[in-house]
């Protein structure tokens, strides 16, 4: 059976069809599913019913696997378990998966992709939504582009790491701190695949724009960040059990939607590919 994307909307998002992931892919099969997340920033895969070693091996096909720099517990020694991290909710609002935004833009190199599949839902309710941020940037005025392109913007770890800590998370913020000091990064990236400019800030990490004073950052750092939540740049997902999203964490943005009060348990597995963006 061929493998086919279906456009979910126009910009961004596509459903996959002719793939068992529960077999392992073919290198043709690798490089259709990578070319198919280039053209479109997330895919969707329904019907998938996959174990965490089956999850584990398809996100190894693409790369080299990525840990969470605030997945509580130390490695238990079981590459599976260290890898996979489980989201088990049922009070989400707050907890910083409903702000847009891109995974772990704080670190040097943040994860190029993460796959994400759904294992408990509740009966209604825990969507999650993805944007394109190359047409956050293009939908932007050539003047307002030229501005964007000669910024940079300092992301910190502090702003997650608090939000988790006031909803009961067991992490150290001065330890994350340590580790994670405040970075820069371009405010404009080139996708370093698609060659597409993106906008790269968000509300979730980033603090400022360098060089800018206070009431420059309140006025445009906002509206950079807030270009995201036009809906004709958005895709939303809802979930059934055994969907998988794939996303390309340095082209899109995505927000989870905390509507349920009961338990929600998703897997996710982050990767880096063997090319990513370069400060």
């Amino acid at each position: 059976m061929a493998i086919e994307f279906t456009k979910a909307t126009a910009r961004v998002g596509a459903y996959v069809t002719g793939l068992d992931l529960s077999q392992d892919l073919s290198g043709e099969e690798v490089g259709t599913v990578h070319r198919g997340l280039l053209d479109h920033g997330v895919l969707f895969f329904r019907g998938q019913d996959i174990t965490d070693e089956q999850h584990v091996r398809f996100a190894l096909r693409f790369g080299e696997l990525n840990t969470p720099p605030m997945k509580a517990g130390e490695p238990s020694g079981d590459p599976v378990a260290d890898a996979m991290h489980v989201l088990n909710q049922t009070s989400p609002k707050g907890e910083g998966g409903d702000s847009w935004h891109a995974d772990n833009t704080f670190m040097p190199n943040p994860p190029h992709a993460s796959i994400l599949r759904a294992v408990v839902l509740p009966e209604v309710g825990g969507d999650t939504l993805w944007a394109s941020a190359c047409a956050a940037y293009d939908g932007l005025s050539p003047q307002v582009r030229t501005l964007a392109d000669s910024l940079t913007a300092v992301h910190d770890i502090t702003l997650g790491v608090r939000k988790a800590v006031s909803k009961g998370h067991p992490l150290d913020l001065a330890d994350l701190q340590r580790r994670f000091p405040p970075r820069e990064h371009p405010v404009v990236r080139v996708h370093p695949e698609t060659g597409r400019r993106l906008l790269y800030v968000h509300r979730s990490s980033v603090t400022r724009i360098t060089g800018l004073d206070e009431w420059e950052n309140e006025a445009l750092l906002p509206m950079l960040c807030d270009r995201i939540r036009r809906p004709e740049y958005q895709v939303r997902l809802h979930w059934e059990v055994g969907t998988i999203a794939f996303w390309d964490n340095r082209a899109v943005q995505h927000y989870a939607v905390p509507d349920y009060t009961e338990r929600r348990e998703m897997h996710r597995v982050t990767v880096d590919f063997p090319k990513g963006f370069e400060d």
